[in-house]
């Protein structure tokens, strides 16, 4: 019995999701479909990234994670199929499965017309190749037989800091429902002490608190620590850090420690 999980962009109010659904139980009806979101922001191939590779690594070896927020959609980018950790992963190759099929052991475009829906909608790949690779992968067919192999994925667009050592610039790469930075500092290494924190973009500053919870600061205080994310994180507790610092995603910041 396979595990398909879906990440994408479709939301609840229309059809795109069921549609896929209903391609993979009618190839493989034995199917175990896992909704892990379909609220990605519309084409914001980052945060379904980021999303996808927060949630793969907890379903079993073996799971087929198919994964559509495509702004390209019908365009040159090639639609692929890649083993990784154990897993297959399946998308466009537009970035979106780089965080989560990391170091990839093999990947192949969707090319064979058993691995695909005839006709092939321009703006629904979802539907006509994606579910359909899911549904073969799901019926014991191997990813090989999908197409030719690719090598060189299409790079994801988010920048990486690396530890957050004494002092570092980084960038706000992602703002969750609650409000909270996921910054490009790997989580690592956790930070102590108190760090100022200063915005690049209207160079306001704050005092921030390194901790490992929300809990370790005052109410509407600063604190930051290394999320569930693998990154570092700065939130305010009971608060917004977007509401507080201003911020977004791609905002510039510096942290400099100074106790």
């Amino acid at each position: 019995m396979a595990i398909v999980t879906l990440t994408t962009d479709f939301g609840s109010a229309d059809v795109y999701a069921a549609a896929m659904k209903g391609v993979i139980l009618s190839m493989a009806p034995a199917t175990v479909l896992v909704d892990i979101t379909h609220e990605i922001p519309a084409r914001d191939v980052v945060a379904g990234a980021l999303t996808l590779a927060q949630a793969a690594p907890f379903f079993p070896a073996g799971s087929i994670h198919v994964a559509v927020v495509d702004p390209g959609v019908g365009g040159p980018r090639a639609d692929v199929i890649v083993e990784a950790a154990g897993c297959s992963f399946i998308g466009p190759d537009n970035g979106l499965l780089n965080l989560a099929a990391r170091n990839p052991k093999r990947a192949f475009r969707i090319e064979n017309p058993a691995f695909r829906r005839e006709p092939v909608s321009p703006t629904f790949h979802g539907r006509d190749v994606l579910a359909p690779a899911a549904g073969c992968l799901a019926r014991g067919l191997p990813a090989s037989e999908a197409g030719p192999p690719v090598y060189g994925m299409t790079e994801l667009p988010i920048s990486s800091s690396g530890p957050l050592a004494g002092e570092g610039q980084g960038e706000v790469i992602h703002v969750d429902r609650f409000g909270n930075l996921i910054t490009s500092f790997d989580g690592s290494q956790p930070p102590t002490g108190t760090w100022e924190l200063a915005m690049e973009w209207n160079d306001r500053r704050f005092v921030v608190v390194a901790g490992r919870t929300y809990s370790d600061v005052a109410p509407g205080g600063l604190v930051i620590y290394p999320g569930s994310s693998g990154q570092i994180e700065l939130a305010v507790r009971d608060g917004s850090a977007v509401d507080e610092t201003g911020a977004r995603r791609g905002t510039r910041f510096r942290l400099r420690r100074t106790g």
